[in-house]
């Protein structure tokens, strides 16, 4: 067992120098042959955090004395289940549901004997659009199961992107609340298939969604569609036996996720993620973070449980870490979330950046008791600096962690130390993660670039999914022959291996043959006491091909003025980051899973400038 901490590392050192001398005999010199570079130099070993200065070109290897596991989904929850039967695994509280392993389990089989029943079979896939609720957990283990491939459909899509994700993957089936807030789900399937209310359940025949036979509601009977309740009654003990048999022939490298991306800059790709992808990264960010060691964590889980964030770290690290989970509500609540970490005991919390702003402007922080919780990882989008200090400082999560991932990647490739020091934690992502590959090359050339130099980040590894679902040529475009996958990220590595990103190569901004990076423009605005959020982005010009267009939402309360900004900036930052333009805003475009839709602000502030 690993302890993650410095002082760990640094005790492990002195022992491994304290060798005998009648040991050192037997040590016998290496000299490097020329043109071979140093095993060491190339790769660090990630049980505890790096301590030595090896690295010599931004390329690196996390080397494990861990194993990378061979479970599928239903074995790797059957392992917790047999462990620890009557731990809760989880509470919805706002739906006021509460499951322990063992209850799970026994909902988990009589749901997938019902999706067989139904006339799914192995391969299928199976789309789940809602908010954060029992079902979508229960379905994402009864998928996986049976060996239908889950599709996690946006919650926020609106009728024609849900066409779209559907028709993409052809999918048989669907599950989806009858409405939820705004969204009327129900409604936009009787839009797209007008053939559903004529049809008997499970013979819907679409001439827009031809693949499509089921639709399951989870609150209400329609006609020509399945009610949940159906589904668990419709499993016999044929359907059951089907299932173990079925077991023997499931293998952890068969799909079992489709994650769309945002689909920000073009029509959304379908990730397409396999037992292997998707267990491994749930271990080795829990090893990571402290679940293997902690003897009970309970984790709340404000974020989507349709994007690989909540899916892979809440739903899969409780089938692998044995956690108990906590959804404070099926949609994002600031308020509900401070209510759960304290009234559950929470010791730990997800989260993107924007997620921990709104519990950092809760007007009542101060009146909550969040004693209980020890650390948390935010990740999703950037992390501001200042945001990462006043959440260890105000919210008091000391070992807060900071995450980078990609959905390709099942999602996590670069993790900090929960004992990071707070520079480490305010600059960087973390080091490599077990096992994974990285590296920084010049976007033009492929070439490795020297240490400490800005380039594209590539990654390789068991992380990185099979494939764009049925798109060949947009898969071979972004993982190359020798099965590097290109992130469309901007970064640096240092000595010891941590990683610092710097935007995304498509949001860099070239204004007059200068390329500037919106990340660190928003570092440095953030520090100004009166700026809440800043999103930087480049706006057309025609003479300098494109401008600095500061968005910035304000402390509460506070005002501001562009010169009082610009003055900020004079003689801080280079005078060709200064923002030419500055715009006050109350809110920023977000996806559903909290990240800036940087292209939707951009076109915004075109609109505003004219």
């Amino acid at each position: 067992m690993v302890i993650p901490t410095a002082g760990f590392c640094s005790q492990f050192l002195r022992r491994t120098a304290a060798f005998s001398a009648p040991l050192r005999v037997f040590r016998t010199p290496w000299t490097r042959q020329p043109g071979l570079p140093a095993a060491a130099a190339r790769s660090i070993h990630v049980d505890s955090p790096p301590v030595v200065p090896t690295l010599t070109t931004s390329y690196v290897h996390g080397t494990s004395s861990t194993a990378l596991l061979h479970d599928t989904v239903a074995e790797a929850l059957q392992k917790s289940v047999e462990r620890w039967p009557d731990r809760e695994a989880m509470a919805f509280l706002q739906d006021g549901v509460r499951k322990t392993y063992a209850e799970f389990q026994q909902d988990v089989d009589r749901a997938a004997a019902g999706l067989l029943a139904l006339g799914l079979k192995k391969g299928d896939r199976l789309g789940m659009w809602g908010p954060n609720t029992y079902e979508w957990i229960l379905f994402q283990f009864a998928t996986a199961k049976a060996g239908i491939i889950q599709v996690s459909v946006n919650p926020a899509y609106q009728q024609m992107e849900v066409e779209y994700a559907l028709q993409k993957v052809g999918c048989q089936a669907i599950v989806c609340p009858t409405e939820f807030k705004t969204q009327k789900y129900c409604n936009m399937l009787k839009k797209i298939c007008s053939e559903i209310e004529s049809s008997s359940p499970g013979d819907i025949k679409s001439a827009r969604l031809p693949e499509l036979r089921s639709v399951i509601l989870l609150d209400s009977r329609q006609p020509g569609m399945f009610h949940f309740d159906d589904v668990m009654q419709a499993g016999d003990s044929r359907h059951a036996k089907q299932l173990q048999d079925l077991q023997k022939k499931l293998s952890f490298d068969d799909p079992i996720n489709i994650q769309f991306t945002s689909g920000t800059t073009g029509a959304p790709k379908g990730a397409t993620l396999s037992h292997h992808n998707i267990i491994n990264n749930a271990y080795f960010v829990g090893k990571r973070v402290g679940y293997t060691w902690k003897p009970h964590t309970r984790v709340c889980v404000p974020v989507p449980l349709y994007h690989c964030f909540g899916s892979v770290g809440g739903g899969i690290a409780m089938a692998v870490h044995g956690l108990s989970l906590v959804f404070p509500s099926a949609g994002y609540n600031g308020k509900a979330n401070l209510d759960a970490m304290q009234s559950e005991r929470c010791t730990y919390i997800y989260g993107t950046p924007t997620m921990y702003v709104d519990m950092l402007n809760q007007p009542d922080l101060a009146k909550y008791d969040l004693s209980s919780v020890e650390g948390g990882l935010m990740a999703g989008s950037p992390c501001p600096a200042e945001l990462v200090k006043k959440v260890v400082l105000q919210m008091g999560i000391k070992e807060l962690t900071i995450g980078y991932g990609t959905t390709e990647n099942s999602p996590v490739t670069f993790l900090g130390c929960p004992l990071d020091n707070m520079e480490r934690k305010c600059e960087t992502v973390g080091y490599i993660v077990d096992h994974v590959e990285a590296k920084i090359v010049n976007p033009t050339t492929g070439q490795i670039m020297p240490l400490g130099m800005k380039g594209e980040i590539m990654v390789r590894g068991y992380c990185v999914m099979l494939e764009y679902w049925s798109e060949r040529a947009k898969t071979e475009e972004c993982i190359s022959k020798d099965g590097w996958y290109r992130t469309g990220d901007i970064g640096s590595l240092d000595a010891y291996g941590y990683c610092k990103i710097d935007g995304r190569i498509k949001d860099m901004i070239i204004r007059g043959g200068e390329n500037i990076y919106p990340a660190e423009i928003e570092q440095f605005l953030h520090m100004h006491p009166k700026v809440k959020e800043a999103q930087v982005v480049g706006v057309k010009d025609p003479r300098m091909g494109e401008e600095v267009c500061a968005c910035i939402k304000l402390v509460d309360g506070q005002e501001c003025t562009a010169e009082e900004i610009r003055a900020y900036c004079k003689g801080q930052i280079a005078h060709f980051k200064i923002p030419r333009y500055i715009l006050f805003l109350t809110s920023f475009p977000l996806t559903v899973t909290g990240k800036i839709q940087k292209q939707k602000l951009r076109e915004e502030a075109e609109k505003q400038l004219n």
